[in-house]
């Protein structure tokens, strides 16, 4: 009769590497799954949709072009979604990464992804995502919503019109680069208070601040070259003109708006990355 010996496996696979495609979809899950952030994307479309509708039902007071007007438009149509849509995006993105040091959830994360580089990329990948959707929602809401009273009074300009569909583009993309941006300051400032008070005055209380300096061409050159100020390009026509930035006559065209809102978010996204990557949790 032949024993035959059974070894004893000496070999333990160490845990399964998350790959980003999990972080990004446990990302996707946090945010959704939070009935704040839930709440806060809902706020961007009523907040697009209660603005445009306020200035469509008060234009006629206030005063209108003679002839339609894609720039006129543009301004009543967008200006809920660029001026007050921005501020629940940075505080979006702000509270993705914020919240969680606020809670200690931070720390399981980390622990998943060692790395912690795939972390804020997927975090930011997300709050991009969800931000620019729900901005095309209430841009594209808002035309349609006052679409009857601007044809009232003989000034409806449709979607097919030049400049139109990329000016609302351009505004709901701009809502995704500032929830980046308040991702980034989140990450490297941590706790919610500063960071929320940090991204609303980089996106809001900036060009006032500014413009209470003495006036002179850096102070004017610095204005231009504000997050607030690439997402009023972004939100309006492009134009065919040969300089994307004239500093001389304070003009941004559309795709300046776009490379400067998109410098704004990147350089901060890198801070955030930095802090994360070198800092504790």
């Amino acid at each position: 009769m032949t024993a035959i010996d059974h070894k004893r496996a000496t070999f333990i696979p160490g845990p399964a590497r998350l790959t980003f495609r999990g972080i990004l979809r446990s990302e996707s899950i946090k945010l959704i799954s939070l009935r704040s952030n839930r709440a806060m994307l809902v706020s961007i479309v009523l907040l697009s949709l209660a603005v445009s509708l306020a200035l469509a039902v008060t234009m006629a007071d206030a005063g209108v072009p003679d002839l339609p007007s894609v720039g006129f438009m543009l301004d009543e149509i967008t200006l809920g979604t660029v001026l007050f849509g921005q501020l629940v995006a940075v505080v979006l993105g702000v509270m993705a990464i914020s919240g969680e040091y606020a809670s200690g959830s931070i720390q399981p994360t980390m622990i998943a992804a060692p790395t912690r580089t795939p972390v804020l990329l997927a975090k930011a990948c997300v709050v991009f995502v969800a931000a620019t959707a729900t901005g095309l929602v209430g841009a594209f809401g808002s035309w349609a919503v006052t679409l009857p009273f601007f044809d009232a009074l003989g000034l409806a300009v449709g979607l097919t019109a030049p400049g139109v569909l990329p000016a609302l583009v351009g505004a709901a993309v701009y809502l995704g680069l500032s929830a980046i941006l308040g991702l980034g300051i989140g990450a490297l400032l941590r706790a919610v208070a500063p960071s929320v008070a940090g991204a609303v005055v980089l996106t809001l209380l900036m060009p006032v601040v500014l413009s209470a300096l003495p006036a002179s061409q850096t102070v004017r050159n610095m204005q231009l070259l504000t997050m607030s100020k690439a997402g009023d390009a972004m939100s309006n026509a492009p134009e065919n003109q040969g300089a994307l930035v004239n500093l001389v006559d304070g003009y941004i065209s559309w795709g300046a708006g776009w490379m400067i809102a998109a410098a704004w978010a990147l350089v901060f996204l890198v801070l955030g990355i930095l802090r994360l990557r070198k800092g504790d949790v």
